[in-house]
């Protein structure tokens, strides 16, 4: 088999066409570039072929340079001239554990070929770089079975190569109770970091799955939602949003973020080897009977990749209204519209003032044997029993408009709509519940009347939202008060206090109001009327403002005047 070839293995005809040897011992060069078909290679080129840098060790990447067009047209040609078929996502499976047994991860990585499926009498491999019939050759050595090949881009065949020896690394995805994390244990994780120039091994080394580790379950202690890796200059801070407020929690050694972007990459199935274009991926681990869901985001910067994790409690999933401070007669108000057959509630308020949470607390009243409920969400952050959730992809053509003119057809009683962005999903939602269904939807406003005027603005008619709108919930999130150290953050020895971690602040909660419509704010709405002449109506007929409600919980002491004045201003 000749070294620099296009050549179709096992199951592909047999045919091969190699440019490095038969160039120079074929004069008729356009003869030869009529073998080529699809792939457009001129015969001037393929005389210069044997002579350009690379030719002999990334065969492949040299054609795409000569007939300068991108990897994936390239691949389509190729797979047109020889049949081989073209996967953009070939999907790893379990039976081609061989090849990850038996196929050194250097040489996977270095020849871009990976492991998908295997019958056991043939191995399929992905690969990104066609033109090496004696490596494939080698790997058919190193497997004892013939080979079937796959057209992939490099993305793909890198993530299939990182996902495959991890697997069969076995790698520890339980996180178990590591010590807390300090000053001593982040030294020592260093200590023992070893160079490396394969990200993929510096992924797997233990002290790094130690260090993710600790980090991971250090903030889950301190009940961090998100993680922030933030590398500067001169440093590498890592910090914990607990109860809503970034704080700094440690500052490793900068040398130790690629080690950590790495190991995080690993864990999500993404390409490690790509930091120059913004990533997204997610996975999931366990800390005992926890079941904690990581959505992770990577982003280059001047500095290194900044790195996020969102940290979601799964076994958190029973959430009530009760649990986020709702009072009484906002309770009231919604345990009486949810059980309406027909019309739409709507949840406003900033992002992360827990509009999500508040739906799934109501969705958590309704009958599920007697009603068919639905959703379309982005993300799909909780996982509800009883209730089919649809997650939004903007690339494969899943929106909230689309998604909900989907769920339609699926004879709902109860919709969700994660969000109302623009005059399509809001038309979808009022139409919806003029055809009798029951809609509720989250809307970024800073207060209820705000949300009549909003709905106006994108370009709802007056008689849609007059006729469907049932009711408006504000909310904001405020910190709680700690109730052991009553807000001091010290213990009754003088010490930290150990529940609040000496903030003085455990938990948040939110503070509500609730605006209902009636006659005046339907006739104030049919004349357009601003928030301002609709907020004094609200208030007229009787509705508690926001401000109102935190007061109250001044007074109760479930939270500081402070944290009022922080969060409304």
């Amino acid at each position: 088999m000749a070294k620099n070839g296009l050549a179709k293995r096992a199951g592909g005809g047999g045919e091969v066409i190699d440019a490095a040897t038969a160039a120079p011992a074929v004069r008729d060069y356009g003869r030869l570039a009529e073998l080529f078909g699809p792939l457009g290679l001129k015969g001037e080129q393929i005389k210069s072929f044997p002579d350009l840098p690379g030719s002999d060790t990334e065969p492949w990447d040299v054609v795409l340079g000569l007939l300068a067009i991108d990897e994936h047209a390239g691949l389509e040609r190729l797979s047109q001239r020889t049949g081989l078929p073209f996967s953009t996502e070939p999907k790893l499976q379990d039976s081609a554990a061989l090849f990850y047994e038996r196929v050194p991860a250097s040489t996977a990585r270095e020849q871009q070929i990976a492991g998908v499926s295997s019958d056991g009498a043939v191995m399929v491999v992905a690969t990104s770089q066609p033109m090496q019939p004696a490596v494939f050759g080698v790997v058919e050595d190193r497997l004892g079975m013939p080979i079937r090949l796959v057209l992939a881009p490099r993305a793909a065949v890198t993530n299939l190569i990182n996902r495959g020896y991890e697997q069969k690394q076995d790698l520890v995805t339980e996180i178990v109770e590591e010590m807390p994390l300090d000053d001593r244990a982040i030294e020592s994780a260093a200590g023992s970091l070893k160079a490396s120039n394969d990200l993929l091994q510096l992924a797997r080394q233990t002290p790094v799955i130690r260090l993710v580790n600790m980090i991971l379950f250090e903030a889950l202690r301190r009940r961090a939602s998100d993680i922030h890796v933030h590398p500067m200059e001169n440093k590498l801070v890592i910090r914990f949003r607990i109860d809503g407020m970034l704080i700094d929690a440690f500052s490793p050694p900068l040398s130790l973020a690629p080690a950590i972007s790495s190991r995080l990459k690993v864990m999500t199935e993404l390409d490690i080897a790509n930091r120059h274009s913004p990533q997204d991926g997610h996975t999931s681990v366990r800390v005992g009977n926890r079941k904690i869901d990581i959505r992770f985001s990577c982003v280059p910067t001047v500095y290194g990749e900044r790195l996020v994790m969102r940290l979601l409690d799964q076994s958190q999933t029973q959430l009530s209204v009760d649990q986020i401070g709702m009072p009484e007669e906002v309770k009231r108000v919604l345990v009486e519209l949810i059980n309406r057959p027909t019309g739409i509630i709507l949840v406003t308020g900033p992002t992360g003032s827990g509009k999500t949470t508040t739906l799934y607390g109501a969705l958590g009243q309704v009958d599920r044997t007697s009603r068919n409920v639905m959703t379309v969400e982005d993300p799909v952050e909780y996982h509800l029993d009883g209730i089919s959730q649809t997650q939004v992809n903007v690339k494969r053509g899943v929106t909230f408009a689309s998604g909900l003119r989907s769920l339609l057809r699926q004879d709902p009683d109860v919709i969700l709509v994660g969000e109302i962005r623009d005059r399509e999903t809001a038309e979808l939602a009022m139409q919806a519940s003029l055809t009798g269904h029951l809609v509720l939807a989250t809307l970024h406003t800073n207060d209820a009347p705000s949300a009549i005027a909003r709905l106006l603005d994108i370009g709802m008619e007056p008689y849609l939202v007059t006729s469907t709108l049932l009711a408006v919930i504000a909310q904001r999130l405020v910190r709680r008060t700690c109730q052991t150290c009553r807000g001091s953050g010290k213990a009754a020895d003088g010490d930290r206090c150990d529940r609040c971690l000496g903030t003085g602040f455990y938990g948040r909660q939110g503070v509500f109001e609730v605006m209902r419509m009636n006659d005046t704010l339907r006739r104030l709405t049919a004349q357009q009327a601003d928030a301002v002449t609709i907020a004094e109506a609200a208030r007229a007929s009787g509705m508690k403002s926001m401000i109102d409600d935190a007061r109250e919980k001044v007074a109760k002491g479930l939270t500081t005047e402070a944290e009022i004045i922080r969060v409304l201003g």
